[in-house]
């Protein structure tokens, strides 16, 4: 047998023994064999940790595939999995470049897909951690960290107000939690809706589901229920919290909409939970709450599938489809009118529409609809 020789590489090989072979023998003479022995402990450690390496990036480049849905998707979760790994001044001049509107008292921005406002567990990089970053982008050197308004979920895409202040933030914090700010939500949904308008005024709480994993879940805490045709009133529970969402369906199919959302409360994941499990009719891409026992990829029909151009295997990767596209604020300090903030949608909510077979509102029926819904109330 060959003896084995050490490459720069820093991996064994089997050669003839020639060169520093014969410095590294394992069959060296007696006075080597514990250096020996330590060199290749070492060795087989250093080969393990590169191979491992080397799997996680065999890995992380898959195959680009030949079908338009898929590729868009893979580029999703490229994209998510580099915001997480970009130097934080690469993240802050990426968010200087979806700037919806700047003044002297705040900032806002066009939040991307797949980036947490805060830390937490396994989270790399946030907004939050690049807000001194990005003020100095703006302001120069000198500037004071911008401050976080309110939140938006990882998954979640849209409008997302920062203040240079503060005691402005605060205001605006103030008008949020006082219900002043009027929040609009576009989502793609599986299902339509039934009926097309109208309000869901269902307590939230959240509970442990049980199933194969256990976990927490927000979920609908009704003060009623039906009985044999009759109207019983339930126990009430003490955590629940009072959530209101008026919505309408902006477009649709037989299998799909596209729905505007307007949370008037602002409850953890309330638009998620009240249109998943109090109309029948979950967010394209919400995998956590599209089944309340199971966390696992969102079930789709073979119709939606076909559409969208994917097999059942891979729906892990289809994106949350919701959006925030609209803020309005009300005056403010100097500001002596109302601002209305409007995001466009991500390009996948985008593609996702079109593939559906969903078309795009225009602003004036879109505002005419909402003055005749409100005119009937």
């Amino acid at each position: 047998m060959a003896a084995p020789r050490w490459r720069a590489s820093g991996l064994w090989s089997w050669g003839n023994g020639q060169g520093l072979g014969s410095l590294f023998s394992l069959v060296s003479k007696p006075f080597c064999s514990a250096a020996a022995a330590s060199t290749s402990v070492n060795a087989q450690r250093l080969a393990e940790r590169l191979r491992a390496q080397k799997r996680e990036q065999d890995t992380n480049k898959k195959p680009v595939s030949t079908n338009p849905v898929q590729r868009r998707v893979q580029e999703i979760v490229r994209f998510t999995r580099q915001l997480q790994r970009v130097h934080p001044n690469v993240l802050a001049k990426a968010l200087t470049r979806g700037i919806l509107h700047q003044d002297n008292n705040l900032v806002v921005i066009n939040k991307p897909y797949g980036l947490p406002v805060h830390g937490g567990p396994g989270v790399q990089l946030c907004i939050s951690d690049v807000l001194p970053i990005l003020a100095k982008m703006l302001h120069g050197h000198k500037a004071e960290p911008l401050h976080l308004c309110h939140r938006l979920d990882k998954e979640t895409t849209g409008v997302m107000v920062l203040a240079w202040e503060k005691d402005m933030a605060h205001q605006v914090q103030e008008l949020f939690r006082t219900r002043q700010v009027v929040k609009k939500y576009w989502a793609i949904t599986v299902r339509v809706p039934m009926p097309s308008a109208g309000v869901v005024d269902i307590p939230i709480v959240e509970k442990e589901a049980q199933g194969q994993q256990q976990h927490h879940k927000m979920t609908l805490s009704p003060s009623y229920r039906m009985d044999n045709g009759k109207m019983v009133k339930m126990r009430h529970s003490r955590n629940a919290q009072v959530a209101v969402t008026r919505y309408q369906v902006l477009s649709s199919t037989l299998s799909s909409a596209l729905v505007e959302l307007q949370p008037i409360t602002g409850i953890k994941h309330q638009l998620r939970v009240h249109l998943s499990f109090g109309l029948d009719c979950p967010i394209l891409g919400d995998h956590k709450y599209s089944d309340w026992n199971r966390l696992a990829p969102q079930k789709l029909s073979v119709g939606t599938l076909k559409k969208l151009g994917l097999e059942q295997s891979k729906a892990r990767y289809i994106p949350l489809h919701l959006h925030a596209q609209q803020l309005i604020l009300p005056a403010l300090g100097s500001r002596k009118e109302d601002l209305n903030l409007v995001c466009k949608l991500p390009r996948f909510f985008v593609c996702s529409l079109r593939r559906l077979g969903l078309e795009m509102p225009n602003q004036d029926q879109n505002e005419n609809n909402e003055a005749e819904h409100l005119g009937a109330q």
